[in-house]
């Protein structure tokens, strides 16, 4: 291939026909027509000798061959459009932005409170929108309408940039006059009724089967590798409310170590070690390629991570 008779333009229209697998919409969002569209996706084939995207029951689906280019393609455009962008400094002293976050009630419990208190020093009039996973969509963080994703995420995107936060292990709390509150083994911990809370990932969330262990999470799974199984008497996705519950009701919850902290103090609520293994787990920070090179966007990541570290150095 002559990269020279290449027409850049391409790469632009195959990477929006992938995030959109459909020509009328990438042609509405590159303000082109469709026929326009449609005689690119017929140049990219001939230039890929590949159909790319093929109809098949579920739509427009792309082939092998455009998953393996998705991720190449966006790395090249976001380098050059790094790269062609003017070199602005970011002021956040007289920022006004406003910052999208999809974040769990897990993470807007614990960072978010330190990294408020950094702005309101450093950047007192930038606005955080604050979104839940249940609002938002792999594609709306893919093209930018979300500026970031804090959570716990089994898997994302290879075309996201992605860095952990910290790591976080496991604590049990419960009301402090909770039959099992002064001695807590194994054998206690099963044969008292608990709180399940949890909420990852991206989009509309579905009913929970308290059968189905494997899809609990990280604490039905390390119960179900020594065969045990707890006795769930609520689920709810708030970890404040998990934690109200467990003050209040002689229900047993099973959270985060940085969120069990909020009540670590308080005289009503007893917080104590898992009696098994739990394995730690990962909170990230994720977000698009298009926003990588970002000048405000590189401020507000390092923000955050000093905010952690002050967190978990502190």
């Amino acid at each position: 291939m002559n990269l020279a008779k290449v027409d850049l333009n391409l790469l632009v229209y195959f990477d929006v026909l992938l995030r959109e697998g459909s020509v009328t919409k990438a042609a509405n969002q590159l303000s082109i027509t469709q026929p326009a569209m449609s005689n690119s996706l017929k140049r990219l084939r001939d230039l890929f000798k590949d159909p790319l995207l093929v109809r098949t029951s579920a739509g427009m689906t792309p082939t092998k061959r455009a998953l393996e280019l998705q991720p190449i393609v966006r790395k090249v455009l976001s380098e050059l459009e790094s790269s062609i962008q003017p070199d602005v400094e970011f002021d956040p002293s007289a920022s006004r932005r406003t910052f999208r976050i999809m974040t769990s009630d897990y993470a807007e419990s614990t960072i978010l409170l330190g990294l408020l208190s950094k702005l309101a020093i450093f950047a007192p009039n930038i606005t955080l929108d604050l979104i839940t996973p249940s609002d938002v969509t792999f594609h709306d963080v893919e093209h930018g309408k979300v500026d970031m994703a804090i959570n716990r995420f089994d898997e994302l995107p290879s075309s996201f940039h992605q860095k952990i936060i910290w790591l976080d292990s496991f604590s049990c709390v419960m009301n402090s006059q909770h039959p099992k509150a002064n001695q807590f083994s194994l054998g206690d911990y099963l044969s008292s009724q608990h709180v399940w809370v949890s909420k990852t990932g991206f989009g509309v969330g579905v009913g929970i089967d308290p059968n189905e262990v494997q899809k609990l999470g990280w604490v039905d799974e390390a119960l179900s590798k020594i065969g045990k199984q707890r006795d769930i008497r609520v689920f709810t996705r708030h970890y404040h409310a998990a934690l109200q519950i467990a003050r209040t009701q002689n229900l047993v919850v099973t959270l985060p170590s940085k969120v069990a902290k909020i009540f670590e103090n308080d005289p009503a609520v007893k917080v104590l070690p898992p009696p098994f293994d739990i394995p730690p787990f990962a909170l990230k920070m994720a977000w698009s390629a298009l926003l990588h090179h970002d000048a405000g966007h590189i401020w507000l990541r390092k923000l955050i991570g000093d905010v952690a570290n002050e967190m978990t150095s502190g």
